[in-house]
Formats: C-alpha cells, sequence, structure tokens
C-alpha cells in the first residue's frame, strides 16, 4: 500500500520533470548591455563580455527560471581608461565584488516574450529587477545543430541603489540594461 502512494506520487512529478527544459547561457553569444547619460551631453554605451548561466523554461506550464552571472572586470566601453575606472572602487569595485548576479523569482511568458521578476546583486547589495523578454526565439542553431534559445531582455536600474554614487547627477543614475543571451539546451 505504501510503496504504490509513494509510486502514485512520483508520477505526479514526472510531467513537470520531462516538461521543463533545462538551458546553459553561450557566454560568447551573451552580451549585457548598458546606457546611461553622461553629463548631459550624450548616452554612454558599454557592454561586459563574459557572462554564464542556467536556465529553466517550462513553455506549457507557463514557468521558468534563470541566473546570470556576470563578470563585471569584463566592462567594455572602448575606452581602457575609462573602464579601469569603472573597474575601481568608485563604481563596481571589482576587486572586493567580482560578479554581478541576476536570479529569477518569477517568469511569465507574455506572447513571444515573457516577465521576468526577479533579485540583481551588485557591490554586495541585492534589489528587486523587472527583465522584460521582448522576444524568445527556440530552435536548432544551424551550425552546431543543437536546439538552442535567444532571448531580447531590458531593465533599468538606480545605480545609487547599488551604492555606486560617484559622479552623481552629472552622470546618471538610471541605467537601461539590454541582455542578448543565446543559451543551448542541455
Amino acid at each position: 500500500m505504501f510503496k504504490s502512494s509513494l509510486f502514485s506520487l512520483l508520477l505526479m512529478f514526472v510531467p513537470a520533470l520531462v516538461l521543463a527544459e533545462s538551458y546553459t547561457i553561450d557566454p560568447t553569444h551573451t552580451y549585457p548591455n548598458f546606457r546611461v547619460d553622461h553629463l548631459g551631453f550624450s548616452t554612454l554605451h558599454g557592454r561586459f563580455g563574459k557572462t554564464t548561466g542556467k536556465l529553466i523554461m517550462d513553455r506549457a506550464r507557463g514557468t521558468g527560471s534563470v541566473e546570470v552571472v556576470v563578470d563585471v572586470a569584463s566592462i567594455d566601453t572602448g575606452f581602457k581608461k575609462r573602464d579601469d575606472h569603472l573597474r575601481s572602487p568608485d563604481f563596481f569595485n571589482a576587486v572586493e565584488f567580482p560578479e554581478m548576479v541576476f536570479k529569477s523569482t518569477a517568469v511569465k511568458f507574455v506572447g513571444e516574450g515573457a516577465v521576468v521578476e526577479g533579485n540583481l546583486t551588485l557591490k554586495g547589495v541585492t534589489r528587486p529587477l523587472t527583465l522584460n523578454v521582448s522576444r524568445i526565439k527556440c530552435g536548432v542553431h544551424p551550425f552546431s545543430k543543437k536546439q538552442v534559445c535567444g532571448f531580447d531582455a531590458t531593465g533599468r536600474i538606480l545605480r545609487s541603489d547599488f551604492g555606486i554614487n560617484y559622479a552623481l547627477p552629472a552622470v546618471g543614475d538610471e541605467i537601461l540594461l539590454e541582455i542578448e543571451m543565446e543559451a543551448f539546451k542541455d
């Protein structure tokens, strides 16, 4: 009796495990980008070159999760002296806090995209962040022949919320994040 009840209970969870698909972020095709106002004259663009992470999607159930880890020392704005300053304690403090991490708390699929709520940890401070995924495109990669999904997501943060106050308000507080990501099915 106990064995059959346990078996029945396990069978209830098998469909959930089968429907969810696990993916590993492709670091060669994933680039978190950012934009910030620069002295009111222009918009500074930059990106991070090293990103890792995992995601799980269950589109049939409309659920999922994502974890993205960004190496903040990989920042690139196209000007070495500025990048070195951005790595310093004035901004990212990359020596003491080498990673920026986003972990989802909820995923809701909407049309061809999704809304991903989660927490961003930067410089040891964790704050909520919502990413709006404008599209999710999955299929067979033409070169590797592996199953791959691509995502385009945006979100906004205030850098002051993470203790990055250098040059405020001359250099903007609001940061627009744009993440173009590809991930291969595990």
